[in-house]
């Protein structure tokens, strides 16, 4: 019975290696930018539009992840993790990446990727129920065996189904570039990249290696596709040379954010003044306190370019994290004006306001955060910042709702009821507000609901 027992739970782990196929995006971290948010929009909307999608209806999400991927989950979302980010050298490399996910929401592929899964795991339950019936009878050895042919049959069955799809989206996403007029160039120097990453982890480049993994191997991909994109009036077109330096930018930024500050120095030392490097860096001190060397690289940017409102953030930013929410204010402001109060910076201004402990500054506060929310509520940083004005003021009923609209993105559900439904046993019947906060209930109840019915 205890050889039956051990065998059936090596089944039950083998079952969950095969649905475990894509990690939920709820265990990663979102990475929020307003800079890097409109690189990536201005990247693809060419690209969305070529495939005939609606750009407004296509979200671009980054995540704070430092392996090279992109991928589709969901509606029209394509996340990108910032390893591939770091891994492009160009503007034009990120759009082949781009151009390819595409591909996967026009051709519906996360819907059908479900439903091959459960054709999959539908194999895999039948092998685990015969592997644990012979087991059952004693005959541990055929247990094992059913139990691995059937992973075998299940992963063979999945995995040539997702080439396939792969292959497809690699040529939907030329289109996507030929109909956008990009060059495809990027497309194939990025699949070369992937390549010398196969040859130095020892992948080999045979049949059976092939047959085993998700995707095409790049050096297929790279022969299939050169031709192709070759033939695009694009092939030749130059790279957009403002979109480079965008990119540029924004790849220092993210590094100089992300990355230890000695692997910064070292990357970006102090003898590059270029803007990308000076970016680079003033996150790099930032992170290290060293205040005064951070306001001098973005005194330095803003030397360069008065009028950028990413520069006027970032100062802004050190200011007031450096303790110094009143120096803040005035980057910070012009900063929200030049963006067209971009919701990030804006709730950033708001943030500001408030830290300055002056009630005086509240109106102004109130007035840039429900700005703010109402142009992107999926915010909870402006809308902890907007609960606490709202309970300053003593208007405890809006307190509690922007508290449980903070909760549930923060997939904090049973605080987010709680505070949900408090708020609407006090906000005046039928307002908006209160209409909002039965819609806020619901979206907690019915995830509790979820929760539950998946336990």
């Amino acid at each position: 019975m205890r050889a039956a027992r051990s065998l059936f739970a090596r089944g039950l782990a083998l079952l969950a290696g095969t649905l475990m196929v894509v990690q939920p995006v709820a265990a990663q971290s979102v990475l929020r930018d307003a800079e890097t948010e409109a690189l990536l929009n201005d990247l693809t909307n060419p690209l969305i539009e070529a495939s005939e999608l609606e750009p407004g209806n296509v979200e671009l999400v980054l995540i704070n992840d430092g392996s090279i991927n992109a991928f589709v989950a969901g509606g029209q979302a394509i996340y990108v993790h910032a390893g591939l980010i770091n891994a492009a050298d160009t503007a034009n490399e990120v759009q082949g990446v781009l151009a390819h996910e595409l591909g996967h929401i026009t051709a519906g592929h996360v819907i059908r990727f479900e439903e091959r899964t459960k054709a999959s795991t539908g194999i895999t339950i039948l092998s685990l129920l015969l592997g644990v019936g012979a087991a059952l009878a004693g005959a541990g050895d055929a247990a094992m065996g059913a139990l691995m042919a059937g992973q075998q049959a299940a992963l063979a069955s999945f995995l040539s189904y997702n080439r396939d799809q792969e292959a497809a989206t690699d040529l939907a996403g030329a289109r996507y570039l030929a109909g956008a007029g990009i060059s495809g160039r990027g497309m194939i120097t990025f699949f070369e990249k992937l390549r010398n990453y196969e040859i130095r982890r020892g992948y080999s480049q045979s049949d059976d290696s092939a047959y085993m993994r998700t995707h095409p191997l790049s050096g297929d991909r790279i022969q299939t596709l050169r031709n192709l994109l070759a033939e695009s009036p694009a092939w030749n077109a130059p790279d957009d040379p403002a979109l480079q330096e965008r990119f540029l930018r924004a790849k220092a930024k993210l590094y100089g954010y992300l990355a230890e500050p000695r692997r910064t120095f070292a990357f970006f030392p102090a003898s590059d003044t270029s803007i990308p490097a000076r970016y680079a860096r003033a996150y790099a001190y930032h992170k290290e306190a060293r205040m005064d060397l951070a306001l001098a690289e973005t005194d330095a940017l803003l030397a360069a370019e008065p009028d950028n409102p990413y520069f006027l953030e970032l100062k802004g930013q050190v200011l007031l994290e450096s303790g110094r929410p009143k120096e803040a204010l005035d980057p910070l402001r012009r900063a929200t004006e030049l963006s067209r109060a971009h919701p990030l910076i804006a709730g950033l201004f708001g943030h500001a306001l408030i830290a300055t402990e002056n009630t005086a500054n509240y109106p102004e506060a109130e007035r840039v955060l429900r700005a703010a929310v109402s142009k992107d509520r999926y915010n909870p940083f402006a809308w902890y910042q907007l609960g606490v004005v709202y309970a300053a003021n003593g208007d405890i009923p809006r307190a509690r709702l922007a508290s449980a609209e903070q909760l549930v993105m923060n997939r904090r559900y049973p605080e987010a009821l709680q505070n949900a439904q408090a708020a609407e046993a006090n906000l005046p019947y039928g307002s908006a507000d209160w209409i909002r906060a039965q819609d806020v209930a619901l979206e907690a109840r019915a995830e509790l609901e979820r929760m539950r019915d998946k336990k």
